[in-house]
């Protein structure tokens, strides 16, 4: 349960912290308008089209991090539905953060980090065959 618990304050601040507060930034970015706030000086992605599509790449951070911060409420309430919800999160997170470098080496090492804890506290010592 312990691990549980870790795992729910990890995928917390990972959806609080990076992906909410990357798409809260963009409310200021918008009221300074498009020209004055450059957000590609600050943030670049190795693949063009996530470079060129910045502010709709921070909107979707907006609903990670509102999915992460459901699945974390459903599962620090010990419901399956936020088992299930973060583990998804945690896989898409890592298939996709190789497509964000330099910054996806952070989204992927928290979601590997929850990951992992959140399947050793399911599984336990399970062995695979008697």
């Amino acid at each position: 349960m312990r691990r549980c618990r870790i795992a729910a304050v990890i995928m917390m601040l990972h959806g609080g912290l990076m992906e909410l507060g990357g798409c809260l930034a963009v409310l200021p970015a918008l009221a300074m308008g498009a020209e004055a706030f450059d957000a590609g000086r600050f943030f670049f992605f190795i693949v063009p089209y996530l470079q060129e599509n910045l502010y709709m790449m921070l909107a979707m951070g907006g609903i990670y991090g509102a999915l992460r911060l459901t699945g974390t409420i459903g599962r620090y309430k010990g419901r399956m539905w936020g088992l299930a919800l973060s583990l998804i999160n945690c896989v898409v997170t890592l298939a996709l953060a190789i497509f964000m470098l330099p910054a996806g080496m952070m989204d992927g090492l928290l979601a590997a980090s929850t990951l992992v804890l959140m399947l050793t506290a399911y599984f336990g010592k399970r062995q695979i065959a008697p």
